[in-house]
């Protein structure tokens, strides 16, 4: 197969990447599940925007920056906020139809947000709806083509350049060579290697690992965001509680059904998500049992299933009704700050290869991403990227040959669940550097299980080895950064340290080194 521009996922990102790649050429989007199963989708929160009357760009650059806890790159903050109403106001030109009220759109408030500026659709399917206007779009412009069900398992360079990726065929078990003039990673996150997370199955990190493995620079792989109100039931999945649940009002409540937000955080429920996922694991280390509650008992009848249906039906699916009884939560991992490090056009080290959205670091999220800034990230540097892929539209296409290798045993069927359970306890909410350390012991004992390459005859096998690359890119950088800051919280270094505000890098066969915010690339 071949084709001038390659985009390798199809949520926000990959899709703003192929619009705006298209009038220089042929793109070819691929999935390793079918095409509407991305973060994109699941995304209930919203999308922040400066747009309403009593807003400015200025404060969401503000608010951007502080939740960043001094590791967001000034300039790419500008960008994303001063960008971000034309990428909006283009989405609704598109069919987007956002909530409003009187012709007038809606905007509601969300934590560490300074007023109401997050854009919602249909209450709590933002990103979904956001997904079916770039879907529409792109499957409206000749040049663009699709293919699902195939999982990209490497990247294909010569000379130094990236020129393609090898793919799984899931129907027809088998590889495939893709070559391109240009490929974009925009894989999205990596939430699957946590026990506990709100991400789709497809979040194992795919484009993290593989970029890693080809020689590109990884950055702030440490800052993992946990969302601390996902769905806490025996036989449910760890569904998303939307932060605006807690911005319209609800309250978190202890095993003893009291308040305790206070405690730890002056605005309270509407703290840092990283503020509130501890709080909430302190309080039950204090008390010595759980759960805690997100409360939503105290909203008039009607209003929960009105401004929140998705949430209302799925936790009455599982026997909850939020409007008689507060729902269990617990924190779960969400959102990975860090990813293959970028310039503000989606360049990464390796030319040839752009990335955008989660599986990006471009410096806007710094420490702690602000809620609902991601699908606002996805649509303006997923277009950015896509625009400077046009500057390869003239370049030979290179056809390396695709490498074959015997095929590996296939993985013991409690792999997985060791690897996730151990990145949980020791890179998880909280860390230590006895526990990091204890934990890339435990890997190093593992690795004969994984990073099998392309002897792998699975996607599930291909899954495993990048998750296994993720978790130990993830404690290496853990244990480098002596200190807490954001999505980063170290029990032995509990405060901010100067030296360490800076972004963390490490690159395939050398030790993790930490770079000035802003500085260029490597």
């Amino acid at each position: 197969m071949q084709t001038d521009f390659l985009v390798i996922g199809a949520g926000v990102a990959g899709l703003s990447a192929a619009i705006e790649a298209a009038p220089a050429g042929r793109v070819l989007v691929l999935t390793k599940d079918r095409l509407r199963e991305s973060a994109t989708e699941y995304s209930q929160g919203g999308v922040a925007v400066a747009l309403s009357d009593e807003d400015e760009v200025g404060l969401h650059e503000q608010d951007t920056l502080v939740a960043g806890a001094g590791l967001c790159d000034p300039e790419a903050v500008r960008r994303l906020v001063q960008a971000g109403p034309g990428r909006i106001q283009r989405l609704i030109e598109w069919g987007a139809e956002f909530d409003s009220d009187g012709g007038r759109l809606t905007f509601s408030l969300e934590g560490a947000h300074s007023v109401n500026r997050v854009l919602h659709a249909d209450g709590d399917s933002t990103g979904r709806e956001i997904a079916r206007t770039l879907l529409r779009k792109a499957q409206s412009i000749p040049a663009i083509s699709f293919r699902s069900y195939s999982s990209v398992v490497e990247l294909l360079r010569r000379n130094g350049e990236a020129c393609g990726a090898v793919a799984w065929d899931g129907s027809r078990r088998e590889l495939v060579s893709v070559h391109a003039r240009a490929v974009l990673l925009a894989t999205g996150g990596i939430g699957r290697i946590y026990r506990e997370t709100t991400n789709p199955n497809v979040a194992t990190g795919d484009g993290i690992a593989m970029a890693y493995r080809a020689g590109a620079v990884i950055s702030n792989i440490e800052m993992v965001q946990f969302h601390p109100t996902a769905l806490f039931l025996e036989g449910a999945p760890r569904f998303l509680l939307s932060e605006a649940v807690r911005g319209e009002g609800a309250l978190l409540r202890n095993a003893d059904m009291q308040r305790f937000m206070s405690r730890y955080h002056p605005s309270e429920e509407l703290a840092p998500r990283d503020v509130v996922s501890r709080a909430i694991v302190t309080e039950l280390g204090r008390l010595r049992r759980g759960p805690v509650y997100l409360d939503l008992t105290q909203f008039p009848d009607g209003f929960v299933p009105r401004r929140f249906p998705r949430v209302y039906r799925t936790c009455l699916a599982y026997g909850v009704d939020l409007e008689a009884v507060p729902v269990p939560v617990h924190p779960a991992a969400h959102y990975a700050m860090g990813g293959v490090a970028t310039t503000l056009e989606g360049e990464t080290t390796l030319p040839g290869l752009y990335a955008a959205g989660e599986v990006a670091c471009n410096g806007v999220h710094g420490a702690n991403r602000l809620a609902s800034n991601s699908l606002l990230e996805g649509l303006v540097f997923g277009a950015s990227a896509g625009e400077a892929m046009r500057r390869h539209a003239g370049a030979t296409l290179k056809k390396p040959p695709l490498p074959r290798q015997k095929a590996a045993a296939a993985l013991p069927g409690n792999a997985i669940a060791m690897l996730r359970r151990l990145v949980w306890r020791h890179a998880g909410i909280t860390r230590s550097g006895p526990g990091l350390r204890a934990g890339l012991e435990r890997l190093d004992l593992l690795s004969p299980m994984f990073e099998k390459g392309l002897a792998r005859s699975s996607r599930h096998g291909f899954e495993c080895d990048n998750m296994y690359q993720v978790t130990r890119l993830i404690a290496r950088c853990a244990l480098a950064r002596e200190e807490s800051r954001g999505g980063h919280y170290r029990l032995d270094h509990p405060e901010p340290r100067p030296e360490f505000r800076k972004r963390s890098q490490i690159r395939r066969g050398g030790e993790v080194r930490f770079a000035e915010v802003g500085s260029p690339l490597p």
